[in-house]
């Protein structure tokens, strides 16, 4: 007996060594469905209060992955990371997120050890910010794309939560050269030029990838950081879209998963932002609207007459080119995976936060023209002149350029009617003249936040640096550098570090001082002045040394609550209607009865009701269904129109090849239909197809109904 005692001692001793080396954390991946509202809702992004939501290209979703050590003391060593197609995030939303999480986990996820980041696509829902400026576009606070992206974001978590298995975490690099440009790349220029030899490119080519496989191998999870802005799709759109990286996860997903229909499967691929500040997707670069000639490099200005100067490209219209980014993205995401290469993350998980005010903010600061120390402070919010030009991925309004230097009396009369700025605040601003001193407005609620969170995860040698801003190349190049050589010299140890943009809140830009020097718009809307990035390297040292040798931050002060302080212009649903002699969900447009082809879109027209009713989450507002083969010869078309179990749906509303548009026929009687599209891919096969439509109508004396309406049967040949 006694042998037999000690080999199984033995045996549970190589078991262990065996399950350390092979299962090195417990993993977990989760993701949901967090779409806005698709129509009525202004888009976030290019400030553009013209561009409405009128329905749905891509769905938004929300991608969990929990880090946690494989250790009895699990629950204290847990990090957990987002992305969701969101513009940005906002700090309501993730106070929110962390309550619902505390009434189901208790304190296992805190403002500490959760990251929220945004993709930052441009063509989704706005209004969830509570920051008067960023919630202007869609004329306030939205609580319906608020409480989607809150609801989504937890079930995402709670998913991953739900999932975890032990697993080993992977790192890979790989560059993609065609799929990000710098659109300022005056401003980039006036960065240091023994720094700028450091590096081959305007903006950062490489793709960071990590890895989760569980303990037999399996792969079932992936984060791909790369430095682009999703803005291929251009402030014209009226589609909600997650833009060239959601479509980029929606196809490594369908890959891995081996699924039709987007949101489906195991397997949880996200593209996340990084320092995208300057990096546009508009790879064909910026051009004078009318005459097709290049802009002034440094205004990004045009003759007059010549129109606008807009970037675009690589495609002939947005759809393609985000086709293409996205597509690009993909491809170098998933031969890092197929290719199981890379370096394999090891060690304790650890994390630090802290909230800053930044405009109290004070430190040192080494002046590279004379080399002298100074210590240098934050600014209260401000957006320069500049801001007012917009980008070349989205021009603005009026006639501001980018890199303006001096004021006007005109622009600063209609500034003071919002708020003056100080004298304090426009030689601490300097050389930005101010257009919107926001610091000083005396709204209500904020129009744009003081006091910020800064945010360190580290997954054993791998750092994740979550700032609540767009940072640009060069920003983001020292930051990482910051935070290694930190990590160096307190801890003797090399760590990787990615710079997680957008995360946690949303306070703009984030431009190097000699970038801000040039007063482009990202310049123009670093907010707190030419040292923001100065006092962001010293908090983000302060966090990794705080890592390196176990000590707890203090807080800091909590951003102020101001729910009940929210302004709401965007009135809801009164009710739904429809002209006499029809339905909801009847069919008013029809697909052809002649056979369609590849190649082919397939159009279907319903009378319908608002789809803010319901916003369809883990649902669809549409499906393209296919006949089964073993049915095409058996059944009439009454029974095929009846028998749902005959059916295979193969597209829904969260497809590439689909769209569908909301039209308001009449306002008065709140008459309104659905057109949807289904584009014909190469691997659609033969045979009999329908299309189905599913919403919700809301009566007028109260109460929202379910309908849904089916086309007649067509032929794909």
């Amino acid at each position: 007996m006694r042998s037999y005692s000690s080999l199984f001692t033995v045996l549970t001793v190589v078991l262990a060594v065996w399950l350390q080396v092979t299962s090195a954390y417990r993993l977990g991946v989760g993701r949901a469905d967090c779409t806005g509202p698709p129509v009525e809702i202004g888009f976030m992004g290019y400030g553009e209060f013209s561009q409405r939501g009128q329905g749905i290209h891509l769905r938004q979703y929300a991608r969990a992955f929990i880090f946690a050590d494989d250790g009895p003391q699990a629950e204290e060593e847990r990090v957990v990371f987002v992305s969701a197609d969101a513009g940005m995030m906002g700090h309501a939303v993730k106070r929110d997120v962390l309550n619902l999480l505390r009434a189901r986990y208790g304190d296992t996820y805190r403002f500490e050890n959760v990251v929220l980041s945004g993709s930052h696509s441009h063509s989704v829902p706005s209004g969830f910010l509570m920051s008067y400026l960023y919630d202007i576009a869609s004329l306030g606070f939205v609580p319906q794309n608020f409480d989607a992206l809150v609801e989504g974001i937890t079930l995402a978590i709670v998913r991953a939560h739900e999932s975890m298995r032990d697993g080993r975490v992977f790192l890979s690099e790989t560059t993609i050269n065609e799929a990000n440009i710098n659109r300022s790349p005056s401003a980039y220029e006036n960065n240091p030029q023994w720094e700028r030899d450091q590096y081959r490119d305007y903006t950062d080519k490489k793709l960071v990838q990590l890895r989760l496989v569980d303990a037999a191998g399996h792969l079932f999870g992936s984060i791909n950081w790369f430095a682009v802005h999703p803005t291929s799709m251009n402030k014209t759109n009226r589609y909600v879209s997650s833009d060239n990286v959601g479509y980029a996860s929606v196809l490594l997903e369908l890959d891995r998963n081996g699924v039709r229909i987007p949101g489906q499967g195991e397997f949880v691929g996200a593209f996340a932002s990084t320092n995208l500040g300057d990096a546009s997707p508009n790879i064909m670069g910026p051009k004078c609207e009318k005459t097709g000639l290049p802009c002034d490099m440094l205004t990004s200005s045009c003759p007059a007459g010549a129109g606008a100067c807009i970037a675009s490209g690589p495609g002939k219209d947005m759809f393609e080119s985000t086709k293409i980014i996205g597509t690009r993205l993909y491809d170098a995401a998933i031969k890092l995976l197929r290719a199981n290469g890379g370096r394999e993350v090891k060690g304790p998980i650890k994390f630090a936060h802290q909230f800053i005010d930044m405009t109290e903010m004070k430190v040192p600061y080494v002046n590279a023209s004379t080399g002298k120390s100074e210590t240098v402070h934050g600014c209260y919010p401000a957006m320069g002149y500049s801001f007012g030009a917009g980008t070349t991925d989205g021009p603005g309004a009026f006639d501001f350029r980018q890199a303006t230097l001096t004021d006007s009396s005109f622009w600063n009369t209609a500034r003071d009617i919002l708020a003056e700025p100080t004298p304090e605040d426009k030689k601490c601003q300097a050389p930005k003249p101010i257009l919107i001193a926001s610091g000083r407005a005396k709204f209500s609620y904020e129009v744009q936040p003081k006091i910020v969170p800064t945010q360190l995860l580290l997954v054993g040698d791998f750092a994740i640096a979550a700032v609540p801003a767009e940072f640009t190349t060069m920003s983001g190049r020292r930051l990482r550098a910051a935070v290694a050589q930190t990590s160096l010299d307190t801890t003797n140890k090399e760590i990787t570090v990615v710079v997680a943009g957008l995360s946690n809140m949303y306070t703009s830009y984030v431009a190097t001082p000699e970038e801000y020097a040039i007063q482009r718009y990202e310049g123009a809307s670093t907010l707190y002045g030419p040292h923001t990035l100065t006092i962001y390297l010293e908090q983000f040292r302060k966090l990794m040394r705080s890592i390196a040798v176990g000590e707890k931050l203090a807080p800091g002060p909590m951003p102020p609550f101001e729910d009940d302080k929210q302004i709401t212009l965007s009135t809801g649903v009164v009710f739904d209607g429809h002209p006499f002699g029809w339905y909801f969900g009847d069919c008013k447009v029809q697909p052809k009865e002649t056979p369609y082809h590849r190649g082919d879109i397939v159009r279907a027209m319903f009378i319908a009701g608002n789809p803010r009713n319901n916003l369809m989450h883990e649902r669809s507002y549409f499906t393209v269904e296919r006949l089964r083969p073993e049915y095409e010869e058996s059944n009439s078309v009454d029974q095929q129109q009846n028998n749902r179990d005959e059916w295979e749906v193969i597209a829904t509303d969260a497809n590439w090849e689909t769209k569908f548009k909301w039209h308001r026929r009449s306002t008065l009687f709140a008459y309104s239909d659905i057109e949807l599209e289904w584009e014909i891919s190469d691997q659609v096969e033969p045979g009999t197809y329908r299309i189905q439509h599913f919403g919700y109508w809301r009566y007028i004396l109260g109460g929202i109904y379910p309908y849904n309406g089916t086309s007649r049967n067509f032929t794909v040949e």
